[in-house]
């Protein structure tokens, strides 16, 4: 059973804390809260999905420096930011470096819920996309390596009688690989067989 997402707070201002899990909470949002940047990162699961509530301006590490830690990892929960008047400057670097988006304290609480519901949205497709990205990393270890050559032309759009020439076997002997290609590869067409390609070759 897929996990529940959370909303995951990371304010050193207990109050603000405390202000943003009941907001979450009366929506029904699941939240943890965590009262600095390195609490968060020493307790960091890229499996569980949901998103951050990160204030920008922290003592230690802040949440710019915690983002840059997180755009490391393959899968992380998406950055909502939080910031006072006088730090929209880096509340704007924090969403060209990646963030979805930042709020201004106070902070209007529709804004933000609406940001939050957009943010795990945002986070299930990703992990969506990531593990039928692994599923089909899986399925390719499957192939033999003559099968992988096959592919490789196949997908260039060379002809079963030039992948035979190629390869120096026979135009029947090609299509058996061809054949058992499609089968490990679970794909019904060779345009869906070239569209795993490309989602493999884009990671």
């Amino acid at each position: 059973m897929s996990q529940q997402s959370s909303v995951f707070i990371v304010d050193d201002d207990h109050e603000v804390r405390d202000a943003l899990q009941l907001l979450m909470e009366s929506v029904g949002l699941q939240v943890e809260c965590f009262g600095s940047a390195q609490e968060y990162l020493d307790r960091f699961d890229p499996q569980r999905p949901g998103c951050i509530v990160l204030d920008v301006r922290m003592p230690g590490m802040s949440g710019l420096d915690l983002q840059a830690r997180l755009a490391e990892e393959r899968l992380c929960p998406p950055i909502i930011i939080i910031t006072g008047h006088g730090d929209v400057p880096m509340a704007v670097r924090a969403v060209q470096a990646g963030a979805m988006n930042f709020i201004e304290k106070p902070f209007n609480d529709q804004e933000l819920l609406d940001s939050v519901h957009r943010a795990i949205e945002q986070d299930a497709r990703q992990r969506g996309d990531v593990s039928r990205l692994a599923e089909i990393e899986e399925r390719y270890q499957r192939l033999t390596p003559r099968e992988r050559e096959v592919l490789e032309l196949v997908i260039a759009g060379r002809r079963n009688k030039l992948i035979a020439a190629e390869l120096g076997v026979s135009q029947s002997t090609v299509e058996a690989h061809r054949a058992k290609v499609m089968e490990k590869m679970e794909a019904d067409t060779l345009s869906e067989l070239m569209r795993m390609m490309l989602s493999m070759q884009g990671h």
